[in-house]
């Protein structure tokens, strides 16, 4: 077990959906044409933004959808050149883009449907400049990517980017394996959920609803 669990919460009833998480994380990694590694999901109708049932029985949810950093990760068993790791000392699923060989074996054990992204062609951008912080890697060609929690961010003591951009204060970062910390304050006071807990992966990510 690693010396710390690293995750998020995220309040349902405070989530708006108005998708400034997937884009703050998109330019904080600057990520390429087409790739999101956080995205924002209707529970609902069919489209985005559309509710589920007929008024005056409505009802609306977002769901914002990463890497679980999952305390058992099914993809770090599976790969076979150790480019997918589950961190000693945060519990964060590492992603080494110079080890990956593409195999894509990850994205079929995770049971999270498109967390994971794969880079079919060279990496490529609408815009000339390069944005991000200073120490996120390059992207690469033939490589699988996904969320990391920022954790070039977090080395500096900062907090992921999309926890930081929110303006609904709907994310929250912390350690579960502390009791006092914030986020097992939240989990212990609210009722929650967390994706496939059948799965038997728990996920670092916990949903208040």
């Amino acid at each position: 077990m690693a010396a710390k669990r690293l995750g998020l919460v995220v309040d349902t009833k405070r989530c708006m959906g108005c998708h400034t998480c997937a884009l703050a994380c998109k330019a904080e990694n600057n990520l390429p044409d087409g790739t999101f590694w956080n995205r924002v999901m209707t529970v609902g109708g069919e489209a985005i933004d559309t509710s589920a049932g007929t008024y005056p029985n409505a009802t609306k949810l977002y769901l914002t959808v990463s890497c679980q950093h999952c305390e058992n990760p099914a993809c770090t068993r599976v790969c076979p050149v150790g480019a997918t790791t589950k961190d000693e000392e945060t519990g964060i699923v590492h992603q080494d883009y110079d080890r990956c060989i593409g195999c894509r074996m990850c994205i079929a054990a995770c049971p999270y449907t498109g967390v994971r992204s794969f880079n079919w062609e060279e990496p490529k951008y609408s815009i000339d400049t390069t944005l991000g912080g200073a120490q996120v890697p390059l992207h690469q060609k033939h490589v699988v990517e996904k969320c990391v929690l920022c954790e070039h961010r977090l080395i500096e003591g900062e907090l992921p980017s999309c926890v930081t951009a929110c303006p609904a204060y709907a994310r929250h970062f912390g350690d579960f394996s502390d009791p006092v910390s914030e986020v097992s304050g939240l989990i212990a006071a609210r009722e929650y959920k967390q994706l496939l807990p059948e799965e038997g992966t728990s996920p670092s990510v916990y949903y208040l609803v």
